[in-house]
């Protein structure tokens, strides 16, 4: 197979979603430290909701965004707490995968710390081709052509065979 067509991991962002600033968002930021090995960044409230009690500019989140090696082995491991099972509804377009986890405990490895408490996160893939600089750089950026792009049943593929998903 020609090298730049083969699909890889561009990144991998892990999400807890927690709705409130606070030691609630500091207890979420500690488990995604303690997960990926990574310092998290706070996300902010786009919009103020009286109903939820966010006001426009509070942190109510935090995310790591992984990549290389690092995405991999956390990728692996966070399958690993969902046994291995991605539905195809899963996948987009332009062969991006989003998942959730329930519960944090889930991943093995993971016990449960009463100081941190029980999270669930969401995890978002984003694959690339060799090549998709050309869309990134500063100079001369152009599109990447449609037959070079990556397709929804590639991504299904390479995650069969990289790290043994089944498919629902």
């Amino acid at each position: 197979m020609n090298p730049m067509e083969q699909v890889k991991i561009n990144k991998a962002t892990v999400n807890i979603g927690v709705g409130a600033a606070g030691e609630e968002l500091a207890r979420a930021e500690k488990l995604l430290t303690n997960i990926t090995g990574q310092k998290p960044v706070r996300t902010y409230s786009k919009v103020t909701n009286p109903e939820f009690g966010i006001r426009r500019g509070q942190p109510i989140a935090c995310k790591v965004t992984l990549r290389k090696d690092k995405a991999v082995s956390t990728v692996k491991l966070i399958l690993e707490g969902i046994d291995k099972k991605i539905k195809a509804s899963q996948f987009d377009r332009q062969g991006n995968v989003s998942f959730g986890i329930h519960e944090h405990i889930d991943i093995p490895g993971m016990r449960y710390d009463p100081d941190i408490g029980i999270f669930g996160m969401d995890v978002a893939i984003t694959f690339e081709k060799p090549g998709y600089r050309i869309r990134r750089r500063k100079i001369q950026n152009k599109k990447v052509p449609t037959k070079h792009q990556v397709k929804k049943e590639e991504t299904m593929e390479f995650m069969k065979e990289k790290f043994q998903v089944i498919l629902e």
